[in-house]
């Protein structure tokens, strides 16, 4: 492992990904970067676990799709055990699918014959019931070494700074945009039915209530019918 030159990949990703216009560009980001620098990677995905409900959020091949699927499926694998442990597994390795897996009798075979020689898997956060880990595969038996996962938690460590950075900016923009919507239908409402703000906003939170439609969407709706019908 060629460390100098790795330190060197990795400062250039790490700014590349607060380049990064979304969420979703961002994570695809650090999954192409995966097979870029960890030697024996040829594969990576980013998936997201709720309860027994798997969401691949990033993937670089169909291999990585019809993996997280896999378990899903079976309900169980190695995203599946760290969700269930008390603190989380934040790294493992399979280091070669040829072999008995006990841990997952189901999987794993299942895994070899999708082509997964070996595998790699780093915790990115939890949040709630949510999982999310970054995946590394290679179609190799025994591809990834002690250097390899090194590697990959370095890359996984910058990688959820950056994830956690994006997804911050998002729901601030989100936040932000919901606000202006809100705030533009009141006026409507102010203007249309001599209304004050704080009656503006009562009549938009009724409706919300009584018709169990989130706040945004009714003022959105507002704004673009000028008024509630």
């Amino acid at each position: 492992m060629d460390w100098e030159r790795f330190a060197l990949k990795l400062a250039s990703m790490a700014r590349d990904l607060l380049a990064q216009d979304s969420v979703g560009d961002t994570l695809g980001r650090i999954a192409a970067s995966a097979t870029e620098l960890v030697e024996g990677c040829d594969e990576a995905g980013i998936l997201i676990l709720r309860g027994t409900k798997v969401e691949t959020v990033a993937a670089t091949d169909r291999l990585v799709v019809d993996s997280d699927r896999l378990q899903e499926r079976m309900g169980e694998g190695p995203c599946f055990d760290s969700a269930r442990t008390a603190q989380g597994e934040r790294v493992f390795r399979i280091a070669d699918f040829t072999h008995e897996e006990p841990r997952w009798p189901a999987y794993a075979p299942r895994a070899r014959a999708l082509g997964v020689g070996s595998m790699m898997g780093f915790l990115l956060f939890t949040e709630d019931e949510d999982l999310g880990a970054l995946n590394l595969y290679s179609r190799r038996p025994g591809a990834f070494t002690e250097a390899s996962e090194t590697a990959g938690w370095l890359l996984a460590s910058h990688a959820a700074v950056a994830f956690a950075s994006a997804r911050a900016h998002a729901q601030m923009q989100a936040a932000v945009a919901t606000r202006h919507v809100i705030g533009e239908a009141m006026g409507i409402l102010m203007g249309g039915h001599r209304l004050t703000e704080d009656e503006a906003f009562d009549v938009l939170r009724r409706f919300s209530q009584e018709n169990n439609i989130k706040l945004r969407e009714v003022a959105r709706r507002v704004c673009e019918q000028g008024g509630l019908t």
